[in-house]
């Protein structure tokens, strides 16, 4: 991805502060990631193509007089036209339906939870706050040691308002707003008592 990061190194800093004093409290590790996006979902501009390629001769033949060899023409300039289109990464997403979008977002976090090591410390608490940008979508995955006392409903107004300040182009805010109120529900739950060992590095994983 180029362009400007996603978050430059004042903003990643902010965060991490966040995380440590919220990790004071409690027991818990808390882990933010954020990602320029899910997946890449290169089928999709395919498949637009070919609905497009499939679809175009109908009106051409039913409105048109033009001979088949115009409308065959017609047709592969509509194709490598959707394709053109499909290559812009924001008119991709675009054509992915939502339910799939959010499908690839939860999956990319159960994994992203597992490979980063969230789920070795001894007590299973660790905590991952994981953001996809370009999907619009939030999710908070905790391990088995916080699940256990903390159900998923209590995550779902972090997640509301981390997603309202994406939508206001707020990212960072929203992420320290998240961070503060999972260290408040892990505080509540699951305060520190091993005089605040850091057990998961306090950076802030951003996947372009």
């Amino acid at each position: 991805m180029t362009g400007e990061p996603i978050l430059d190194r004042d903003a990643r800093a902010r965060i991490v502060e966040a995380v440590r004093r919220a990790e004071a409290a409690t027991s818990g590790e808390i882990v933010v990631l954020v990602a320029a996006r899910a997946g890449t979902y290169r089928s999709a501009p395919l498949l637009f193509a070919l609905a497009c390629g499939l679809l175009a001769p109908w009106p051409l033949i039913l409105l048109t007089p033009w001979s088949a060899v115009s409308i065959a023409l017609a047709q592969a300039c509509i194709v490598l036209a959707a394709l053109a289109a499909g290559l812009h990464p924001r008119a991709r997403m675009g054509l992915v339906p939502r339910a799939i979008r959010r499908a690839r977002a939860h999956e990319a976090a159960r994994r992203e939870f597992c490979s980063r090591g969230l789920s070795r410390t001894p007590d299973r608490t660790g905590v991952l706050i994981y953001l996809a940008r370009a999907e619009g979508h939030a999710e908070i995955v905790a391990d088995a040691g916080v699940a256990a006392r903390v159900p998923a409903a209590a995550w779902e107004a972090a997640i509301a308002a981390l997603l309202a300040a994406l939508r206001r182009g707020e990212m960072e805010a929203g992420l320290v707003a998240a961070v503060e109120r999972v260290g408040a529900i892990l505080a509540a739950e699951l305060p520190d008592r091993d005089g605040g060992l850091d057990l998961l590095p306090n950076r802030v994983i951003v996947v372009d």
